[in-house]
C-alpha cells in the first residue's frame, strides 16, 4: 500500500505540470489583451509606446515558453502573480475567498449526501413501486434543470415575494453583527446557495445510489442471506448497503474540488464572495493571473480528491488491494 501511495504521489507531478501547460496556453491564446484592463475608456487612449512599455513590465513581450517558465518558477515558490484588476497578489485574494467557498461547498456536499443516500436506497428497496417512480421522475427533473435556473427561482420566490431569506452576499452589509447573531446572519445567507447547489447535483447522486443498491441486492450473498431467513431490514441495511455505498466514495472524492473551487455560476448568481465569484469576474475582465491561480488550485484538489477516493475504497472494503 505504501508503494502504491508513493507511486500515485509521484504521478501527480507530471499530471499537474501538464494541466498547467494546457491552462496557460488556453489563457494566453484566448482573444483579447490583458493590458486592456489598464485602459480607461473615459480618457484618451494610450500611445503604442505606453502599451509596449506596459507589456514589457508585465512580461507579455517575451516568448510563451519563457512566460510559462517564469510563471512556473514563481508558482513553485508560492507566488501566483499579481491581479491585473484588483491590484493585489493572487495569493491574498485566494486566501481571503477560500474559506467562504469551503463553507458553501462543505454545506452543499453534506446536504447532498444526507439526502441522496437514503432516497437512493429507498428507491432501490421499493423498486417498481409508486415511491420508486416518483423518485425517478424527480431525479430526472432535477438533472434536466440547470442550477442557475433553480437559483433564480429560489431568489424570486423566497427572497423577493416571500422575503424569507436574503438573496445576495454572505452577510448583511447594513448591519455589523457579532457573536451568535453574526453566525445566524451568515447561516441565513447560506441557505439558498446551499439548497440550489445541492439540488443541482442531487438527482445524479440519487441515480448512482439507486443503481449501486440494486446491483448489491442482486449479488449471491444477498440471496444466501434471504435463504437463511435473515430479517429484511438486516439484509438491506447491513449487508447490501455497505457494498452499495462504495461507488459513492468516488463521487465524494470527485466532489472535494467543488468545496475549494466553488460553483462558479451559483456563487455569481447569489453574489457569494468565494472562489467562484472571483473566477467569473476575473474571466470577464481577462485577469489572467487570477484565472491561472484558481485553475491550478482546482486541479490540485481534483487530483488529490481522486487519490483520497482510492484510499477510502481500501478502507471501506479491505478486499481491495493496491500493488
Amino acid at each position: 500500500m505504501s508503494v502504491y501511495i508513493l507511486r500515485r504521489l509521484l504521478q501527480m507531478i507530471p499530471l499537474l505540470i501538464g494541466i498547467s501547460i494546457i491552462s496557460f496556453l488556453i489563457m494566453t491564446l484566448a482573444p483579447g489583451d490583458p493590458t486592456g484592463v489598464y485602459v480607461d475608456p473615459n480618457k484618451p487612449p494610450p500611445s503604442p509606446q505606453d502599451l509596449a512599455r506596459l507589456r514589457h513590465d508585465l512580461g507579455l513581450d517575451q516568448p510563451l515558453p519563457v512566460q510559462y517558465l517564469n510563471w512556473l518558477e514563481n508558482a513553485l515558490s508560492g507566488n501566483l502573480g499579481f491581479s491585473l484588476t484588483l491590484r493585489r497578489p493572487v495569493v491574498d485574494e485566494i486566501r481571503e475567498r477560500l474559506p467562504n467557498t469551503m463553507i458553501l461547498g462543505a454545506a452543499s456536499l453534506l446536504v447532498t449526501i444526507l439526502l441522496a443516500v437514503p432516497i437512493g436506497v429507498i428507491s432501490a428497496v421499493y423498486r417498481y413501486t409508486v415511491i420508486d417512480y416518483l423518485v425517478t421522475f424527480l431525479s430526472f427533473l432535477g438533472l434536466s434543470i440547470p442550477g442557475f435556473i433553480i437559483a433564480l427561482f429560489m431568489i424570486q420566490v423566497f427572497g423577493v415575494e416571500l422575503r424569507w431569506l436574503p438573496t445576495i452576499g454572505m452577510s448583511d452589509v447594513r448591519e455589523e453583527y457579532t457573536g451568535l447573531r453574526a453566525i445566524r446572519d451568515v447561516g441565513e445567507h447560506l441557505i439558498m446557495p446551499t439548497v440550489a447547489l445541492s439540488l443541482a447535483s442531487l438527482g445524479r447522486w440519487i441515480r448512482y445510489q439507486r443503481s449501486s443498491m440494486l446491483e448489491a441486492l442482486s449479488q449471491d450473498y444477498i440471496q444466501t442471506a434471504r435463504a437463511k431467513g435473515l430479517p429484511r431490514r438486516q439484509i438491506f441495511y447491513t449487508h447490501a448497503l455497505r457494498n452499495a455505498i462504495l461507488p459513492m466514495i468516488t463521487l465524494i472524492g470527485l466532489s472535494i474540488p467543488q468545496i475549494v473551487s466553488g460553483a462558479f455560476i451559483i456563487e455569481y448568481v447569489f453574489g457569494w464572495p468565494g472562489m467562484g465569484l472571483l473566477a467569473v469576474n476575473s474571466a470577464l475582465k481577462r485577469d489572467y493571473p487570477i484565472i491561472m491561480g484558481v485553475t491550478m488550485l482546482s486541479a490540485i484538489f481534483i487530483v488529490f480528491g481522486n487519490f483520497l477516493a482510492d484510499i477510502a475504497y481500501h478502507w471501506a472494503d479491505p478486499r481491495i488491494r493496491y500493488e
